[in-house]
């Protein structure tokens, strides 16, 4: 009954966390461009009220003119639209999801033995140290670099490190699945937190100011658009990183850190333009096809490099040894009951039976013989002779006769 009100929690948090992503996400993409679209007023009248710039644009059948206030309007609206809810909301899902799936099973889902063993709880805690660690570092980085001349690059180039070193030190202490996951939940945390500690902050010390007839200092402004342009290059790497664990090709390899590392570069240069795309077409800045080219090839790169090896045919003797029920029954005992068995039924399948074995056997001929992903973490030892075998079963008819 846990497996099956956990397998329930799973996936209406999961339902939730990506609602509440879309939302976080398209709202991100949408102000990017449109602080990249701006031109400046035409209309002598929003110049004179302090407008620094504006855009007409068609949708729905209706015409929209967004105007662009940097320091502060003319007079505060009535009603003024936040956005807040969708960061805070994508975050704590995605955490809640995150607990269910990894943390509430430590001992499963995030620890492999053969790369670290130790104990579930001493797992949880390096886990969530990586999510404060990491948003400490970031900030201070920021505070300290991002200021100063080229203070974009530095803190950038400093970055980059810093993600490559979580990603070599996740890939490396925990299971690559959790591992890649966890370098996602990393930077949607960063993401969240930039939004929670500065960005809303600062912008309510703005309508402090203004509401006080204190003059508004630009800071909070500069400091916000900053933390929002780090988020935006956030994205793609944080999507790729919470879609990966479906693919065990990628965090199943041995270099799985560098093909991370590698994929999410890969998402940053190609969000770097769509960026720059919008000012290429006001004449700002030169066409970025570039960096979308960059990210493409490097994608190609990581298709080519992680190639599956040519399976060697089977020899006649192997190709003649006895496939039945009772070779696989006796594999699945040793390999895969204490999950799948009497005492527990993860993802509500059930194995030590003939008619549950029966039901099931496509999605144990997946996961066991062609993706390799079960059991979990390779827990229970099981061989590549035991996999063919249950391949050889699989493909002769998966008789479950004894």
């Amino acid at each position: 009954m846990e497996s099956y009100l956990l397998d329930w929690a799973n996936l209406l948090l999961r339902w939730v966390h990506v609602i509440t992503a879309i939302a976080w996400v398209g709202s991100s993409f949408y102000f990017v461009f449109l602080d990249s679209s701006l031109t400046t007023p035409e209309e002598e009248k929003l110049r004179g009220e302090g407008a620094t710039g504006e855009l007409w644009a068609v949708h729905g059948g209706g015409f929209y003119h967004p105007v662009k206030y940097q320091v502060q309007p003319p007079a505060l609206p009535k009603h003024l639209h936040w956005f807040f809810w969708e960061s805070y909301s994508t975050w704590l899902s995605g955490f809640s999801l995150f607990t269910v799936s990894y943390l509430w099973n430590a001992g499963t889902y995030l620890v492999d033995k053969s790369l670290m063993d130790w104990q579930p709880g001493a797992a949880v805690a390096v886990a969530l140290s990586f999510l404060v660690v990491f948003w400490m570092l970031y900030d201070f980085v920021c505070q300290t670099f991002g200021k100063r001349k080229n203070g974009d690059a530095i803190v950038g180039a400093i970055l980059l490190v810093l993600v490559c070193i979580a990603s070599w030190l996740a890939c490396h202490w925990f299971a690559g699945r959790a591992a890649f996951l966890l370098v996602g939940a990393m930077l949607a945390t960063t993401m969240s937190a930039n939004v929670f500690f500065w960005i809303i902050p600062g912008q309510k010390q703005v309508m402090a100011s203004i509401k006080a007839g204190r003059p508004v200092d630009p800071i909070h402004g500069q400091r916000g658009k900053q933390r929002s342009v780090h988020n935006t290059y956030f994205t793609l790497p944080v999507i790729f990183a919470m879609l990966s664990n479906h693919y065990s090709f990628t965090y199943g390899h041995p270099q799985n850190w560098l093909v991370l590392i590698l994929m999410m570069f890969a998402g940053a240069a190609i969000r770097q333009f769509f960026v720059l795309r919008h000012g290429y077409k006001l004449g700002r800045n030169r066409h970025p096809v570039a960096y979308a080219l960059v990210g493409v090839a490097v994608i190609a790169a990581v298709i080519w490099w992680l190639r599956p090896a040519p399976v060697a045919p089977l020899s006649a003797q192997e190709a003649a040894a006895p496939a039945g029920y009772a070779q696989v029954k006796a594999v699945l005992e040793q390999r895969c009951y204490m999950c799948h068995g009497a005492t527990m039924q993860m993802k509500n399948v059930r194995l030590d039976s003939p008619e549950g074995l029966k039901q099931h056997a496509d999605a144990v001929y997946q996961q066991a013989v062609v993706m390799k992903t079960m059991p979990l973490n390779n827990a229970t030892g099981i061989t590549d002779a035991e996999r063919a075998l249950i391949g050889r079963w699989f493909q002769s008819g998966a008789s479950i006769a004894l």
